[in-house]
């Protein structure tokens, strides 16, 4: 994905953030722009189940985040009802908590998607696992800048991101899971 537009409205926006004491980081984009693609793809935040698949009304985003001894999952309950701001809040208030142990048990149950940021580290390309009985994870790669052929053939120079998609193949198939990464990357290039 070319996140152009997601770095142009970060950099526009990131000083009055914090004035609000909000740290406006790339993480809270990817979990709008996910959020937004589950609710326009609503079999991606399903599970299987032995009477079969269930489709889940509630788009809860669990985010990985690195601790010494591993990673933890907490969890943005209802997280498509949020504004970018309230996203961020609760990425940066979850994230510090996790580093610190003092989630709560409830803050780290009811996932019903999950995002790994596994680009932190440096990292292009991973192959995440599900977080069961979750049917996805998206991972997200390192931002780094790359030149690209824009539409009109002309080149630039873009900050890019390799997203991937792990999913179960027994809740959805490949033109559905397509579809729906189809929707995040036009979302994060879409940015306004």
């Amino acid at each position: 994905a070319d996140l152009h537009a997601v770095v142009a409205h970060r950099s526009a926006h990131k000083d009055d953030f914090a004035r609000r004491g909000v740290n406006l980081t790339f993480t809270a984009y990817f979990v709008a722009a996910t959020a937004e693609a589950l609710r326009r793809h609503p079999g991606v935040n399903s599970q299987w189940t032995d009477d079969g698949i269930l489709l889940k009304p509630e788009i809860n985003i669990g985010m990985a985040v690195a601790l010494d001894e591993g990673l933890i999952v907490p969890v943005l309950k209802r997280v498509d009802e949020l504004s970018l701001a309230g996203i961020a809040r609760q990425v940066n208030d979850l994230a510090q908590r996790a580093r610190s142990s003092a989630l709560k048990p409830d803050e780290v149950t009811g996932g019903t998607f999950t995002i790994t940021n596994h680009g932190v580290a440096g990292s292009l390309f991973a192959t995440p696992i599900i977080n069961q009985p979750q049917t996805g994870i998206l991972g997200v790669g390192a931002i780094q800048k790359r030149v690209v052929v824009l539409e009109n053939d002309a080149i630039a120079v873009r900050p890019m991101v390799y997203l991937t998609l792990t999913f179960d193949h027994r809740v959805l198939d490949g033109a559905s899971a397509d579809w729906f990464m189809a929707e995040v990357v036009k979302l994060l290039e879409g940015w306004e």
